[in-house]
């Protein structure tokens, strides 16, 4: 039997909306103790009055154990829990009941910059974050140069970070935290601000560290890195483990649910509640067997459907595709929608998608006045199956697929007399 590497016990972890954010005094405390002796007594109430506000389970029974070596991806929508239950595992945060253990080192990259001071240079931040993380002077020292090269950021590392743009700072945390060796890495979705070509060294990195015998969680809304890294997937709903298994069975189980996301107006039960965002998506023309195939070219008129719970006063809705490989292939906005409580579906229609065949993701987003309402990484992916037009060998096809009828003409010949 191998060696258990993190064990979660029914983890659980509880927020009041509208609770006060400071801190009470002595004084404070106090007072409350004089009024309610009972409260304070009673070890099931943490101190605070019940009713006053409401709460919110962010994680509620949560329990898994991870094997050291396993690569274990956390799907589920925004919100299900998948950040939360990260911070509980890096000892971010501390869970409401419940249980986590991890042994060994650990390397955490939950948010970019986490660790980070502005004021500091990247190479002051570098030894800050890599003293946070467990590694000692000598060890950082040594692994300096790597960690720098890894960032790409050689010509700016004794510039303060605060000058750094956000794709800088995520690679170079993530190169400090994959450089420290852990025995355990999670890895929150920050991968999605890197350009393609460092996504593609992240997932690489990340693999060396798997094959070295290391457990890696890694959380991520695009599937095709999900898969291409993990053997094993947990998918959260609501603050529940809704399955865990195999990569393929489970990815494949979202996928199918995601796509039912609309049957949850009729109650019908298989896929997770959604009562504000976006519900499914579909390719409404040219018609399939399988909403989310394309196989000809031409005319393309895609769905999506959306939910909402309360108006939208001030709208801003954002459509991107992404290929296999992250990279962003076309996007497009919208401002200024009023959108009443109730189902509306978004239509684009396109004289044709010539795209080179692969998967692709729809990334659809709302928000409120600058408050996000929704934002979907769309599933199940487009599998583009068109005919191919490009060139034979793969190093030549770029990201579009354009039919182009060929031709060579003789052209006139003329040979004018030259007097000298």
């Amino acid at each position: 039997m191998s060696e258990i590497a993190i064990t979660a016990e029914g983890l659980g972890k509880r927020y009041r909306i509208g609770a006060l954010a400071h801190q009470m005094t002595l004084g404070e405390r106090l007072t409350h103790l004089m009024k309610a002796p009972a409260r304070w007594l009673d070890p099931r109430s943490n101190g605070s009055s019940s009713g006053r506000h409401p709460e919110f389970w962010a994680l509620r029974d949560v329990s898994f154990e991870l094997r050291k070596g396993e690569v274990v991806g956390l799907i589920g929508r925004n919100g299900a829990g998948k950040s939360t239950l990260l911070k509980i595992l890096s000892r971010v945060t501390q869970p409401t009941v419940g249980r986590a253990e991890i042994r060994g080192r650990v390397g955490s990259l939950l948010e970019v910059g986490t660790g980070f001071h502005p004021e500091l240079t990247g190479r002051e931040n570098t030894y800050l974050n890599g003293a946070i993380l467990g590694m000692g002077k000598k060890e950082i020292d040594r692994k300096f140069d790597g960690i720098v090269a890894f960032a790409e950021v050689e010509n700016f590392i004794d510039t303060p970070l605060k000058h750094y743009s956000t794709g800088m700072q995520m690679r170079l945390a993530f190169a400090v935290a994959a450089h420290m060796e852990p025995e355990t890495l999670l890895v929150d979705e920050v991968l999605a601000v890197g350009d393609i070509a460092f996504q593609k060294k992240c997932l690489g990195k990340m693999g060396e560290v798997a094959s070295g015998g290391r457990t890696i969680v890694f959380v991520s809304h695009q599937l095709n890195q999900i898969r291409r890294l993990c053997e094993k997937v947990i998918w959260l709903d609501h603050g529940k483990i809704f399955q865990s298994g195999p990569t393929p069975e489970v990815t494949g189980a979202y996928e199918a649910s995601m796509s039912r996301r609309s049957a949850v107006l009729k109650g019908t039960q298989g896929a997770p509640d959604v009562r504000n965002g976006f519900v499914s998506w579909e390719i409404v023309e040219p018609r399939n067997e399988k909403s989310s195939l394309l196989t000809t070219l031409g005319r393309v008129r895609i769905k999506f459907v959306l939910q909402l719970d309360k108006p939208i006063a001030d709208g801003h809705h954002g459509i991107a595709l992404f290929n296999f490989e992250r990279q962003l292939i076309w996007a497009s906005a919208t401002n200024h929608m009023e959108l009443a409580p109730g189902i509306h579906e978004f239509y684009y229609d396109f004289p044709t998608l010539p795209v080179r065949p692969g998967l692709y993701s729809w990334e659809v987003s709302l928000f409120d006045g600058g408050r996000q309402v929704d934002l979907w990484s769309c599933v199940p992916e487009m599998t583009v199956a068109t005919e191919i037009h490009q060139h034979p060998d793969d190093r030549w096809s770029g990201v579009l697929n354009l039919p182009c009828k060929t031709s060579v003409e003789r052209g006139a010949s003329h040979v004018e007399d030259v007097h000298i």
